[in-house]
């Protein structure tokens, strides 16, 4: 009865060494993965996080807006027109008079 006993014992530390061994292999590989990114992120710019505020999220929200109008207004000249050159006038004018456009349209008086 007692050799059965150790024999179970001995076939459960077997067991468990084995998976002890998987267990400090998969850290290992983490580690040196880990090690890795470190290395390679370490040159490369570190990232701005966004404002996340109400204000911020509304200034987004206006430059999409306005982003959207322009292209839609550009993309409408280049279907409708041929001629190159109004086409790039399109271009030049909707790029000057963004800025004009946004103070008109979202001004906060």
């Amino acid at each position: 009865m007692s050799k059965e006993r150790a024999r179970r014992r001995a076939e459960r530390e077997r067991a468990a060494a084995a998976l002890a061994a998987a267990r400090a292999a998969e850290v290992e590989r983490k580690e040196r993965r880990d090690a890795r990114m470190r290395a390679v992120t370490s040159r490369l710019p570190q990232r701005r996080r966004r404002p996340a505020g109400i204000l911020a999220e509304r200034r987004r929200r206006q430059n999409g807006a306005l982003l959207a109008v322009l292209l839609a207004v550009n993309v409408l000249v280049w279907i409708l027109s041929g001629d190159w050159a109004l086409r790039l006038a399109a271009l030049v004018v909707s790029a000057l008079a963004a800025p004009v456009l946004h103070t008109l349209l979202f001004r906060r008086s």
